[in-house]
């Protein structure tokens, strides 16, 4: 009697997140968790507060399923600040539940099985299994260290008939690049060429370094009308558990995703919504501060990763460095995160899982500096050791 598979081939092409991976490994063995990037210090006391009001106001209910109102309006406002675009709070909004969730919703709402989508790499997990579960199929370019740009001829080929979707991601997890104006300006330029939507992961928008400018697709000429804007509260305010995402778009692509995002998860938490409100009107000053803080952390991590013997590649935004670890001479990145974790007691995220070919990344690794001082001085006490503690052959090691 032949056994019937009991899942669906869908859930067969990916792995469960190595980024939540290495976050139980880390556990496991008291490591510093630099991999999965949620920071160790407090969020806003502000938010926290309206929050705290929120909940002991019986704000406990469902919201609208596209969005607390008062969250809508502040999110219109904030975007008309830094960008000078307006967006229609009734009918070019969707609050959802954190911005992994408006991925996941856009990908089902505007794509269909056989369509391509065009990501580049390497690239936050998620975007490829997002694309999986909609049926689509994704078209991968390199971004090419060590500056991470990418070959425009490459970019230009991956484009065709069957493409509906582009997805950028700026500042860029897990590289920390910043595309540059005349970059987006080039994809934006196959975008109308191909009648192809673009949707913007902007989750690290205000956390830039050395002069970065951020430049947000729908603002190009001829994109208001063909870009998803996805961002969140998480990053920006410290809040990754909060899972408050949104994403802004026209009309017709803002209905079908609140469709989406209605019968996936109905809504995002309602008293979270209220302080999400509080904090999208904090003033210019909060994300100067937030980006200078995290300059700091950068300009601290980076040198104690050079003297440990990896060759890191200062972001230019974000809070993440990618690394590339081959002096050390073991076989594979997933093998030496096991040992860095088990053995030195840092954890960080192998990068064979930010691409579609694990052997791309094979040698590289990547950290990240949403870390109190202490946390990442701690972490550099221990990668002090890391050298003389090498295993005497580490090729010859598996990833057991």
């Amino acid at each position: 009697m032949s056994t019937r598979v009991r899942v669906s081939q869908k859930s067969l092409r990916f792995t469960e997140s190595v980024i939540r991976e290495m976050t139980r490994l880390a556990n496991q063995h008291n490591a510093i968790n630099l991999s999965q990037g949620f920071p160790d210090f407090p969020a806003p006391e502000a938010i926290k507060a309206e929050a705290a009001r929120a909940v002991m106001a019986d704000v406990n209910q469902y919201a609208i399923t596209w969005g607390a109102k008062r969250l809508r309006d502040a999110l219109v406002a904030k975007q008309q600040h830094f960008t000078g675009l307006s967006f229609d709070p009734e009918r070019e909004v969707a609050v959802c539940c954190g911005s992994t969730e408006c991925m996941a919703s856009v990908m089902l709402a505007l794509v269909d099985p056989g369509d391509e989508v065009i990501v580049f790499e390497p690239y936050y997990e998620n975007y490829g299994p997002d694309a999986i579960l909609s049926g689509a199929v994704p078209r991968f370019v390199r971004l090419n260290a060590p500056d991470w740009s990418y070959d425009p001829a490459v970019l230009e080929a991956a484009f065709n008939d069957k493409t509906r979707l582009i997805v950028v991601n700026t500042p860029n997890n897990p590289t920390g690049k910043v595309f540059t104006r005349a970059e987006m300006e080039h994809i934006a330029a196959l975008c109308r060429k191909w009648d192809v939507i673009c949707v913007t992961d902007e989750i690290y928008e205000h956390i830039l370094y050395d002069g970065a400018e951020h430049v947000s697709m729908a603002a190009l000429d001829g994109m208001r009308e063909r870009t998803v804007t996805v961002s969140g509260l998480s990053k920006t305010w410290s809040v990754t558990g909060w899972r408050i995402g949104w994403c802004l778009a026209p009309p017709d692509l803002t209905n079908a995703i609140r469709k989406v995002h209605d019968f996936l998860t109905v809504g995002a938490p309602a008293p979270l919504q209220e302080a999400a409100a509080v904090a999208l009107a904090m003033p210019d000053a909060y994300y100067t501060e937030l980006a200078a803080k995290y300059r700091e952390r950068r300009e601290f991590l980076v040198p104690i990763l050079e003297q440990a013997g990896f060759h890191p590649i200062a972001p230019k935004g974000a809070y993440y460095v990618m690394t590339d670890l081959s002096d050390f001479g073991f076989p594979d990145d997933v093998t030496f995160s096991r040992w860095l974790i088990r053995e030195i007691g840092v954890a960080g995220v192998p990068g064979s899982s930010f691409y579609a070919d694990p052997a791309a990344g094979s040698q590289r690794l990547r950290f990240h500096f949403a870390r109190k001082r202490e946390t990442l001085e701690a972490a550099a006490e221990r990668l002090q050791s890391l050298r003389s503690r090498l295993p005497a052959r580490p090729e010859s090691l598996t990833r057991g």
